[in-house]
């Protein structure tokens, strides 16, 4: 005996992202507040970065503002694009590809950051010329320990500013490209086909992704040791919270939607659903983070002395002449010339 199972589906389901006043007339009063809350949280956001640009423009010198100002904008620009996306579901596209983009060039600013923090290119090189650079580092090669250590020189610092900035503007590109596909109907998300764009573009966004980061993880981990007095780990632990959530988190709950598993809400298909989740997720989340970045950023540091324990080779050799001869000039006693008197008894 054959069973017919049938199955009806909401057309809600198959169709695209509702409008906003469609969102907003189906909002009951549970949603209502989130909505209000989250959209409170996003504009916190936004006025806390605002003040924090003014700190930074008054305290900090140039070039190193701007950087820091770029870099502490992640958090508040990827929110703020999370709740337009939130109201405007069929704005998701383009709100996910401006914060993809300015994270982009976050990517090569935190490379900036690093060396801005030694005083610039010049100071940087010479501080760490004639050093070796570990270079066994994630994202690439950090299953690779036994790769031998790389010199450091000019060279190699244009070769990792490169890699971190070749990102910012592929990023870019391919974003434009993206669009002006998607708006002739030719880039859809749901189209794993070989013959979809998507299936192109994405993964070569990814590999792209991949590239910037190591180079600055190689940066990062072969000169934080001089830099714990600026509290550069938790910063560059605050820059790798937001790329694993506004890239590693948005992906697994596309996959999750696309693959069926988030299941049709209307007026939201489960792609559309999923999308949803993802932006409202992403305004606590940067909320948080903005909030400590605030806490990070909002304060001065004491610039990096010359010479320090921990540097090269030569750099501690000139410390060390020149931090000793005073003392020894001072414990060396002094030899004053005796006069013995012979006395005739």
């Amino acid at each position: 005996m054959e069973e017919t199972l049938n199955i009806t589906i909401d057309p809600a389901c198959l169709q695209e992202p509702p409008l906003a006043i469609d969102v907003i007339k189906q909002l009951d009063l549970f949603q209502m507040c989130l909505y209000s809350m989250l959209t409170l949280m996003s504009c916190i956001s936004l006025l806390l970065y605002l003040d924090l640009c003014m700190y930074i423009y008054k305290t900090q010198p140039y070039p190193k503002k701007t950087t820091l100002i770029w870099i502490s904008g992640a958090a508040p620009v990827i929110s703020t694009m999370s709740c337009f996306g939130m109201w405007i579901p069929r704005a998701v596209m383009f709100t996910d590809m401006t914060s993809n983009c300015y994270f982009a060039v976050v990517v090569y600013k935190v490379l900036v950051l690093l060396i801005e923090e030694f005083g610039g290119t010049n100071p940087f090189l010479q501080r760490f010329s004639g050093k070796t650079f570990r270079v066994s580092t994630g994202p690439c090669c950090c299953c690779c320990p036994c790769l031998p250590w790389v010199p450091f020189s000019r060279r190699l610092l244009f070769w990792l500013k490169l890699g971190a900035l070749q990102y910012a503007i592929l990023k870019t590109v391919l974003s434009v490209l993206s669009i002006i596909l998607w708006t002739n109907g030719n880039f859809d998300l749901s189209d794993l086909e070989i013959t979809g764009t998507s299936i192109w573009i994405n993964p070569f966004i990814g590999v792209l992704t991949i590239i910037s980061l190591w180079p600055v993880a190689i940066i990062f981990m072969n000169t934080n040791r001089f830099l714990r007095s600026t509290k550069i780990i938790p910063k560059y632990a605050m820059y790798q919270l937001v790329l694993v959530l506004s890239q590693l988190q948005t992906s697994v709950i596309n996959i999750l939607a696309l693959d069926g598993t988030i299941a049709c809400s209307p007026p939201f298909s489960g792609a559309a659903r999923g999308s949803m989740l993802s932006q409202q997720m992403m305004i606590m989340e940067m909320f948080i983070i903005g909030l400590v970045n605030r806490f990070l950023y909002r304060r001065t540091y004491d610039p990096l002395p010359p010479c320090e324990e921990h540097d090269n080779e030569q750099n501690a050799k000139k410390c060390d002449q020149g931090d000793n001869i005073p003392t020894l000039l001072l414990s060396t006693p002094e030899r004053v010339p005796v006069r013995i008197v012979h006395s005739e008894v």
